[in-house]
């Protein structure tokens, strides 16, 4: 009898997890049907020298759609490296990611696709093929229709550069999480600004920037390294970078240490709370990047007006000061 109830368990364990699998396996890219914004490209000069700034300083699209990690440091450092993509970015156990070609080449690049399935991938985090990307690495969705077309604008407008990227790689585990984390679901109902806040020091500029722009939310925040869902309070730091090997070797640093963010509240013991005036934190964005392995965009953020990196200390210092203890910044696992 005993033997029975075991293989009765052990046969609806397999039926189980094989139906699992075969779920996973039917579900994992699936497309969504969600219409393009109506939203088209501008050929006005200001319009595109607007979204020049926010590609290559807020928004720091530059450091990451680019070939290889020298290429991503000559970007930091500021020269101007074409956004042909290819760049490989370890994602552990669930896969791994290549940035996209964003030059308008027509066979490789952003020239493949209509201005509709672009502006759709930005506000709704579908790509053109329909299926759904990790939209926190890209939190577009809110921004002001105005800056989204000066984006795509800027990127149409550069010169295009044939480089077949490679697909990204997900293990069943990638897939799986695909599946079931929110992260990986489109975004159905954005709530777009209606109009970009001005380039002026307001907790409004502020905030915006903070949030659907630079991304400072989605990294000084403690996210599931699985699935990339919070697990901690906006802004108090937490979330852990893995090791990148090649990248730290190439900048001469030991390829196994982790970086965690730090907290950017306004508390006492917050990174935040050493800068005491507006002008020692924007002293500090215009010296970049200054610790070699750090995951931030310094060298794009050391590009920002003046006006933006005072918008968004306003707005981080009028935010709540949560006491939120990441760790230390720099460890070894």
């Amino acid at each position: 009898m005993l033997k029975k109830i075991i293989f009765g368990i052990l046969i609806l364990l397999l039926v189980v997890i094989g139906g699992f699998v075969v779920y996973v396996q039917l579900n994992w890219n699936k497309t969504y049907d969600i219409p393009n914004p109506d939203l088209q490209v501008s050929t006005d000069p200001e319009v595109i020298e607007r979204g020049k700034y926010l590609v290559h300083g807020p928004a720091h699209c530059s450091n990451c759609h680019v070939a290889t990690i020298a290429e991503m440091l000559a970007a930091d450092a500021g020269e101007n490296i074409p956004l042909k993509g290819g760049v490989q970015f370890p994602l552990g156990p669930i896969g791994t990611l290549y940035t996209k070609n964003l030059t308008p080449d027509p066979t490789t690049g952003i020239g493949r696709y209509s201005d509709g399935e672009i502006f759709r991938m930005m506000r709704h985090a579908v790509k053109p093929d329909g299926k759904a990307t990790l939209s926190v690495l890209m939190p577009f969705w809110d921004m002001a229709d105005e800056d989204l077309i000066a984006v795509v604008s800027y990127l149409k407008s550069l010169d295009p550069v044939k480089n077949e990227v490679q697909k990204n790689e997900w293990t069943f585990m990638g897939k799986a999480v695909r599946v079931i984390a929110s992260s990986f679901k489109p975004i159905e109902n954005p709530k777009p600004y209606p109009v970009a806040p001005p380039m002026e020091a307001s907790i409004e500029r502020g905030e915006y920037l903070s949030r659907y722009v630079a991304n400072c939310v989605g990294c000084h925040t403690n996210r599931d390294l699985m699935t990339f869902e919070a697990i901690g309070p906006e802004y108090g730091g937490g979330m852990e970078f893995e090791p990148f090997p090649e990248f730290h070797l190439m900048v001469g640093q030991d390829p196994d240490i982790w970086m965690r963010t730090p907290n950017i509240t306004p508390h006492p013991n917050s990174s935040l709370a050493q800068f005491k005036t507006v002008e020692e934190w924007k002293e500090r964005f215009r010296k970049g990047r200054l610790i070699d392995i750090s995951p931030m965009h310094w060298g794009p953020f050391s590009r920002m007006t003046d006006e933006d990196l005072e918008a968004l200390y306003l707005y981080l210092t009028s935010l709540e000061p949560v006491d939120y203890d990441p760790g230390e910044l720099m460890f070894k696992k």
